[in-house]
């Protein structure tokens, strides 16, 4: 199962346009996605990021591409200082408590691990040797203060990936913040020279006792890992400024070569139509909505559901249709499971057929997973119409289910389906009452039980072949 035939078209914000993704080795993908900032959880407009870049990464290895992934964690700047310096605990026991939080969210969501996570902390001669030779070209200076900061006037294509004219700038004018807005746009700082504020977060170095800024910390680590010039660099649109834009100052200002060929930015997310916000009560991390006993899965089936240039809207009603949808397509793969006509069906076949290059197709076309997703549960409907006119034989099935499998090598929502499960005894006492009822017509009776059984985690399914059980979390 390929996508041979087709392109994947990728929309660049460099460009400003979709392009033909083009490696720069075949065969190969270098890339690089921002990660946690490890000063709390991880909330759900930064899952929807990481699922994203998920979503990506296991459609690239679909198409038959190696990946080398490279995800940071910044585990010092400003709001790690500050939060560590609250704790009254040093900064490596408070980053390592979140930087283990992390690590088990993104399990639980089936994300795929990065083959690297370098820690800020861990690359700063790295960092020294990156400012050396920014300071060495002429792009950086020490200020009064001993701070070094970039001239932004002396990159000429300053701005070109948030599209900001450098005669708007101030010129000059100094920021010492790791966050900023366009409107503040001016020269930045690589490396803070140590305030008493800062406690004992410092390394003493060339440029002298201090700490690096946040910007550099991303250009080190990437080429340290990915080369001077990489395929792919990931992140939300809060980070083109200025953390990308500076990521490109810095890096092409010391190699003169490109840093990034292809730069992909999902959109914000908002909470029930509003920002997100702790002041509004619509602020959530993970551990939040599993705490109200929330299927995890459904979360990342939301989360991934809506294409990542779209602005997503989070919803409670939303997350009870996904868990709902992966029900259909395990129930789906649980039918297969039963199929036995005598005989192959040629639209059977076809259908399989054209599911495959749609998925392909619709994937291909800058990962539009709504396109996609909408022509699958389009299959699901065709086909288990066959299997209900009992067109579908043990060895199309067995096809189908292959394809469906490989199909969630890139959704990761269906997982191991397994046919049927022991019950206890109050479920099967129900589940006898059910059928007593079913016979007398009496449907009201016979919708109560199911709901109660499904308040006990167990999915009931009348079939042709008669009734059939499975746990809701199979």
């Amino acid at each position: 199962m390929t996508c041979s035939e087709s392109s994947l078209y990728l929309f660049n914000t460099l460009s400003r346009k979709k392009e033909k993704f083009s490696p720069i080795d075949k065969g190969k993908v270098r890339m690089y996605t921002c990660g946690p900032t490890v000063y709390d959880y991880a909330h759900i407009g930064n899952f929807r990021a990481f699922i994203f870049e998920d979503l990506l990464k296991r459609w690239l290895e679909y198409r038959g591409f190696k990946i080398t992934h490279v995800m940071n964690i910044t585990d010092i700047d400003d709001k790690t200082i500050k939060r560590s310096k609250e704790k009254k605990i040093s900064l490596e026991k408070f980053t390592k408590y979140y930087l283990k939080g992390f690590f088990e969210d993104i399990k639980t969501l089936n994300i795929k691990p990065a083959d690297f996570y370098p820690k800020a902390t861990k690359h700063i001669p790295e960092m020294i040797i990156l400012i050396k030779n920014l300071i060495k070209n002429g792009y950086a200076y020490k200020s009064e203060e001993k701070s070094v900061y970039y001239a932004i006037k002396k990159f000429e294509k300053y701005g070109k990936l948030s599209n900001l004219q450098i005669n708007n700038l101030k010129m000059g004018s100094r920021i010492k913040l790791d966050e900023y807005e366009k409107d503040q746009a001016q020269d930045f700082v690589l490396w803070k020279t140590w305030i008493p504020e800062d406690g004992e977060v410092y390394w003493e170095t060339e440029l002298g006792k201090g700490r690096p800024g946040w910007h550099i910390e991303c250009s080190a680590m990437a080429m340290k890992y990915l080369g001077e010039t990489f395929d792919i660099h990931c992140g939300g649109v809060d980070n083109i400024f200025p953390h990308h834009e500076n990521e490109i100052a810095q890096s092409e200002a010391v190699t003169g070569k490109p840093f990034v060929n292809y730069w992909l930015h999902n959109e914000h997310l908002l909470v029930e139509g509003r920002k997100m916000s702790k002041k509004s009560g619509n602020f959530y991390t993970l551990r939040d909505l599993l705490k109200q006993n929330i299927d995890p899965i459904a979360i990342r089936f939301l989360l991934l559901s809506t294409h990542y240039r779209a602005q997503f809207n989070f919803t409670f009603e939303a997350l009870e249709s996904a868990k709902g949808a992966i029900e259909r397509l395990k129930n789906f793969v649980r039918r297969l499971q039963d199929a036995d006509a005598p005989h192959k069906d040629v639209k059977v076949e076809e259908l399989t057929n054209n599911i495959k290059t749609k998925f392909c197709n619709t994937l291909d076309d800058d990962l539009n997973v709504s396109g996609m997703l909408a022509v699958l549960f389009d299959f699901v409907r065709e086909i288990n119409n066959l299997l209900d006119m009992k067109k579908v034989s043990k060895e199309s099935a067995k096809k189908i289910i292959e394809t469906m499998k490989k199909f969630d090598t890139v959704l990761g929502v269906i997982g191991k389906v397994d046919v049927e499960v022991s019950l206890p005894k109050e479920a099967l006492i129900l589940i006898k009452q059910r059928e007593e009822a079913r016979k007398i017509k009496n449907w009201k009776r016979s919708d109560e039980i199911r709901d109660q059984l499904k308040n006990m985690g167990i999915i009931i399914e009348d079939t042709p072949q008669g009734i059939k059980w499975y746990s809701e979390k199979s």
